[in-house]
Order: structure tokens, then sequence, then C-alpha cells
């Protein structure tokens, strides 16, 4: 397994660290720092009613952040639905936190950072990755095409398939699997024989790599590798990496899911002496890049920000017509006549009529 930082943040002694500058450095902090916050309070809003299940990220900053910092912004990331922290890398869209709240706009908002709308469906957005991979290289596109999944895909034919069309049509395309543990209440060992995910992308002629993916430098180096083999690969060698990323999840698998019924807390307490935060803060503060007086600044900004992203999620409205968009790019004339019936009678007997009585 990779490993750049040992558990207390330490640099191991045969690691290198990644050649970054320190305000990357101090930016890939901040942002994993900020994608935590989000987390918090995107269950506070859950548990207040404000916001729809909702999917944590907790103890996968390190993976998420300090992957998507080793790709270009034409990079093209395909996020499942617990990435967030991708997105905190590329400036996360505003608009998004609405999509959690039951606006299907919020999940076109990504579109802007180059990342295709979350997927809910286990693995079924990894053939689209390929499929996009594909066309890029049909129209000379040199971008990448980065999918991001769980473990538990891997059970899933979508998984299979996309891998071995990545294989054969040597598409650009890093397959990010996140071994956080479990598959809702399935543990991981439970998803396969072998003896890694990551050696599952021998059978499709390419390399899979493990990852202690909560060490943000060792999956920043990891990844950064994998895209310049992506973009030039070395003679017989495709272009295509599996990178399993091995991590845990904190919480619950979703704001609907009780872990406590299928795992201990001691081994949760055991995972997160490993923090990727915390490892990333003590080497900063160790190599000078970091101290007491910039945390504080960052949490403020990060306090902002968070506010900022939940004001704006919440000051969209519902429109009833929204439930016919985007289902045809020509209505069939049976939709038609419903859409005009379900409207008319909003218009009849007004709005409030409709709404759940709380």
């Amino acid at each position: 397994m990779v490993r750049v930082l040992d558990f207390d943040g330490v640099p191991l002694a045969d690691a290198t660290v990644p050649d970054i500058d320190d305000e990357t450095f101090v930016g890939l902090y901040a942002d994993m720092r900020a994608a935590r916050r989000f987390d918090e309070r995107a269950i506070s809003l859950q548990r207040q009613g404000r916001m729809g299940t909702y999917a944590s990220l907790a103890g996968q900053e390190g993976s998420q952040v300090g992957s998507t910092y080793a790709l270009s912004d034409d990079d093209w990331l395909f996020y499942q639905y617990r990435e967030h922290g991708t997105l905190f890398a590329r400036e996360f869209p505003p608009e998004h936190l609405a999509y959690w709240m039951g606006h299907e706009a919020g999940n076109g908002a990504v579109a802007d950072a180059n990342v295709f709308p979350l997927n809910i469906g286990i693995a079924s957005h990894l053939p689209h990755a390929v499929g996009w991979g594909m066309a890029a290289q049909y129209k000379g596109d040199e971008s990448l095409s980065v999918a991001h999944f769980g473990e538990g895909s891997t059970s899933e034919g979508d998984f299979h398939e996309a891998l071995n069309f990545a294989g054969v049509f040597d598409t650009a395309t890093l397959f990010i699997c996140h071994n956080n543990g479990w598959a809702i209440s399935i543990p991981a060992e439970d998803q396969t024989a072998s003896e890694s995910f990551a050696m599952k992308a021998e059978a499709y002629g390419f390399p899979g790599i493990r990852v202690d993916g909560m060490d943000p430098l060792a999956a920043y180096q990891v990844t950064k590798a994998a895209a310049d083999v992506a973009h030039s690969p070395p003679e017989g060698r495709l272009r295509s990496t599996l990178i399993e990323m091995v991590e845990y999840r904190y919480g619950a698998h979703t704001t609907a899911d009780d872990p406590t019924v299928y795992r201990d807390n001691a081994t949760v307490e055991q995972w997160k002496q490993r923090d990727p935060i915390e490892r990333l803060e003590a080497f900063l503060r160790e190599t000078g890049r970091l101290d007491d007086e910039m945390i504080a600044s960052i949490e403020n900004e990060i306090d902002d920000e968070i506010a900022d992203l939940i004001s704006v999620a919440e000051s969209f409205e519902a429109d009833p017509a929204d439930l016919f968009a985007d289902m045809y790019a020509t209505q069939p004339a049976e939709i038609q006549s419903q859409e005009a019936a379900f409207l008319d009678s909003i218009e009849r007997h007004g709005k409030s009529a409709f709404l759940r009585e709380e």
C-alpha cells in the first residue's frame, strides 16, 4: 500500500513528499477542512428537516481532495454520491446543495466545474465515464475521465463492463475505488474473494494500485502519476489505472442508516486515529507551513463559505412544472396531457392544496 505520511503526519523514511508549493499544500488542507465542515452542516440540515437524505464523506476527505488536486481543471469527474470533497477542490458550486434539497437544477450546476451529475445508482456511471473517454479520444481532447465509486460497485456488472471497455479501447480513464470498509451494511471482505480490489484491474490489462486513502499526500501522488501515464503512456502500457483508496467511513452510509446495528464503535475510533485532516495538519505545522493564526483564519473563511452555500440553496423555490422537465427531448402527447392537467389543477385549487401538512 502506498503511503507518504505515517498516522502522526510524519513522512516515512522511504517516501517522497509531493513537489508542490506551500500555497497548494495549505489549499489542500483548507479544502479538506471545508469538506468536513460542510458534512457536519449537511447532516444537521437533514436532521432539522431542511434537506433530504444525505451521504456523509467524513473520513474520506484525503482521498477525494488529494486526488482532485492532482488533476487538471480540464479533466472530468464522475462523482458517485459521497465525493463532495472533489467539488470543494474545484470551488463547490453554491447551487449544488439545492440538489440535496430536492431541486434537480442543483445537480446540473456541477457541469461548470467539469463534473458530471452525481449518480445514485451503484456503478451505473462507470460505463458513462469510459464512453466519455472514448469520445474525447475520437475528438482529440486530451482531458481525462475520472470515476469515483465505492468498493460495493465492484460487485456490479457495470464495473466489469466499464473496465473491460477501458482496457480494450485504451481510454484515458482513472477509476478511483473508495474502499471505505462498508457497502451500507456489507463489509468489504464479503464483496470479493480477491486479495484486494486494486488487483481486479489485471484482468482488464492495466494496473491497479492500493493507496492509504486517509493520507492526502499519497492520494495526490498516486493520482498524479496515473494521470501522467494516461496522458503519455510508456510503450506497452495502457492509459487507464484502477486506484483503490483504503479508508473508512466514520458515519452512517446515509442519514437514513444506523451503522451501530452492524459495526462496533471501537473500530470506528481506531480508524479515526488515522484521520486525514489531522495527519496533514501535523505535517504542515512541523514543516512551518501552518500555524494557529492561519488555522483560525481558514476556519472563519470556511464558516462564511458554508453559510453562503446554505443561503443560496434555501433561496430556491420549487416549480411544479419541473416534475416534467428533462425527461424527453420531445414530450409524448400523453405526457403533455398529464402536465397540462396537473398545472391546471394547481391553478384552480392553489399550490397550498398540494402541499403536505407539517
